[in-house]
């Protein structure tokens, strides 16, 4: 990494960090992936269900088949192939019970906002109410100035971007910007805005130096 990109990133997560305490949520930062991931695998007790979300950021980084391994952890995976979409809805819901969920945040402001974006739902209400634990992984590529900046970001660029990769219909895939479809495939349905937290800690965000995920 290029040596003024480490150091913006390190000076711009410590800012983060302090506010997402201020709003009685944990940051760290890491400078790698392949750190980060070591560092979450190092967060997982055993006995511990954890609910997978689909994030790219973990998915990129192997993860999901690193917790898969882990000895006494149970993955609850929807993302498993050929699963039928009712088996599929059902660990969804068995995932707002779970000890642990890990996702990503579709942006996150410099003052410590998180701002996402769900087609369905679960992701956004487990990462509201559900789980006691929750663990976001946000590269750097992530961090916006302001919450208007972010909800661009999400609607823009991380919402068309996932709309192609997930093979879908929809006008954002032709033009490459939302255009407030009304498709029966929108994955723009529901909005979640994290300004802070009643249960101090139970979100951990994991600010990672590298771009990663959407």
């Amino acid at each position: 990494m290029d040596e003024n990109q480490r150091v913006w990133n390190e000076k711009v997560a410590t800012k983060i960090i302090k506010n997402l305490e201020q709003r009685r949520m944990e940051g760290s930062y890491t400078p790698t992936a392949a750190q980060a991931k070591d560092e979450i695998i190092g967060m997982i007790p055993r006995g511990t269900t954890v609910f997978r979300c689909g994030s790219m950021t973990a998915t990129g980084m192997g993860l999901w088949e690193a917790i898969a391994a882990l000895p006494e952890v149970k993955l609850i995976d929807p993302y498993q192939p050929g699963l039928p979409r009712e088996e599929g809805l059902e660990l969804r819901r068995r995932g707002l019970t779970a000890d642990l969920m890990i996702a990503s945040s579709n942006a996150i402001t410099l003052d410590g906002k998180l701002v996402n974006l769900d087609g369905m739902g679960n992701r956004v209400a487990a990462m509201a109410f559900g789980p006691p634990k929750v663990i976001l992984l946000v590269g750097m590529n992530k961090v916006a100035p302001d919450l208007e900046s972010a909800i661009a970001r999400v609607k823009h660029y991380a919402a068309p971007v996932n709309s192609i990769r997930y093979g879908l219909k929809n006008p954002c895939v032709e033009t490459g910007l939302c255009t407030d479809c009304k498709t029966p495939q929108r994955i723009c349905n529901m909005w979640s805005i994290i300004e802070g937290h009643m249960i101090a800690n139970r979100i951990h965000v994991k600010l990672i130096g590298e771009n990663l995920g959407y």
